[in-house]
């Protein structure tokens, strides 16, 4: 077997985990007419056909705003535009549904593509559209009729979850149905973010030409919460991108539990995005009532209260508020309500590339649930922070839950050289090192 293929093998094997989590999830898909004309779009359709042949139930929500105004021009159609959003006359109305026509069978051809030479060979995917947005005007604001521009009423979603546990990929165009038999033209945005809500969809995944979301230096931001989002939002923004931030932020406000923006542009992003640990673009978590942070001074006393009982069984070895007092900022805590309920720490040995995962602890009431897990993944960003390789930890009673956090017990003589000459043989703690990089 040569290197090319060991490394096929090993990435799916990695990547299993991720393909059983996916499986059989509600997934909104969305994409802008820009993606559609990208030269990379094939490979986005092929990634497509993937995602459903590996169990994901996907509903695809594409845009057609360049489409629409190719067609406007070749009519000879003058666009009016009024506080950023475009007002839909009769004459534009025939241009959007044109666009939005061809576009969408333009889609569903690609995804019946089955040749033998083809990606897709095989995988027989069946899609479907219909009247599933039920759209409402946007009426007259600030003296403006908007005429055929809409907003979303209420999405069908007894009807979309019918097709998807048929197997079917649901499409959906920016263009909404009244119950008056009258066509509305639709922002891609509201589609995309009032599915994603009427399905309780487990992701909402969104293509854009950034790699990901860029913080004020422009600089990719890896992951965050909705309330970080919010912190993007800045008027002099164009307005596609306002759209895209707000869809995010609705969605991540009215239980859409993850959001991931990553690029049409690369040919890796989609399938990175999803399956492996670090990603490619940014992920997007609703935020918890419970805030990790990392600690401070005045956080001391909670962690002192809440390691107590864990000293006295002789889980966790003692430390004293002095040492604590010191060693403050490796700790990170988990609050509720100002309470600190977990907390865990960080102790990097940067020589050896490696750090020790020490006084993780929760509070009784609070022990049902992945609270572990979250701190032990924060644990592990910081450790990649830090450019560090693998983490470790010492116990004597949690071995079972470590592995289960992808931990793997290793003997004593693979600790980083100043920790095996503080090795307390007394206690017998066993070791569990996790390679993170």
């Amino acid at each position: 077997m040569n290197n090319s293929d060991q490394n096929y093998v090993k990435w799916f094997r990695n990547a299993a985990p991720y393909i059983n989590a996916h499986r059989g999830k509600t997934v909104v898909l969305m994409f802008g007419g820009e993606a559609v004309l990208h030269p990379n779009f094939a490979n986005i359709i092929h990634d497509i056909s993937l995602l459903r042949s590996l169990g994901v139930k996907l509903v695809v929500v594409h845009g057609a705003r360049p489409q629409i105004e190719e067609r406007m021009a070749q009519r000879g159609i003058v666009p009016t535009i009024e506080n950023n959003i475009r007002v839909t006359n009769a004459d534009t109305l025939g241009a959007v549904k044109d666009a939005t026509g061809s576009l969408r069978l333009h889609i569903e051809a690609l995804l019946t593509t089955g040749l033998a030479n083809s990606p897709m060979h095989g995988s027989h995917i069946r899609v479907s559209t219909g009247n599933f947005v039920i759209a409402k005007p946007m009426g007259v604001r600030d003296g403006v009729d908007f005429k055929y521009t809409g907003m979303v009423r209420r999405i069908d979603s007894d009807g979309i979850n019918m097709q998807l546990d048929y197997g079917s990929i649901v499409l959906l165009s920016p263009i909404g149905y009244s119950p008056t038999g009258e066509v509305f033209n639709l922002a891609l945005e509201d589609v995309a973010a009032q599915t994603a809500i009427a399905l309780k969809a487990d992701k909402l995944i969104t293509l854009t030409e950034d790699e990901g979301l860029l913080d004020e230096a422009g600089t990719l931001i890896k992951s965050c919460g909705v309330r970080r989002v919010k912190t993007l939002l800045d008027e002099k923004d164009c307005h596609v991108r306002q759209l895209l931030l707000r869809a995010i932020i609705q969605s991540g406000e009215n239980g859409v539990e993850r959001c991931h923006c990553v690029s049409y542009q690369s040919d890796t992003a989609l399938l990175q995005e999803l399956f492996t640990r670090d990603g490619s673009g940014t992920l997007i978590a609703k935020d918890h009532k419970e805030q990790l942070s990392t600690a401070t001074i005045d956080d001391v006393a909670g962690i002192l209260e809440l390691l107590a009982p864990l000293e006295a069984e002789g889980i966790l070895v003692k430390r004293s508020r002095e040492l604590l007092e010191v060693e403050i900022d490796q700790f990170i805590v988990l609050k509720k309500e100002d309470v600190i309920i977990a907390c865990a720490a960080l102790y990097p040995y940067e020589d050896a590339q490696t750090g020790e995962v020490a006084c993780v602890a929760i509070h009784p009431d609070y022990r049902k649930g992945n609270r572990g897990g979250r701190l032990i993944s924060a644990l592990e960003h910081e450790a990649k922070q830090q450019q560090l390789m693998s983490i470790f930890v010492l116990t004597t009673v949690s071995g079972h839950w470590f592995q289960d956090q992808g931990f793997i017990e290793q003997p004593m003589d693979k600790l980083p050289e100043g920790k095996q000459k503080m090795y307390n043989f007394q206690r017998k703690s066993k070791v569990f090192i996790k390679y993170i990089q």
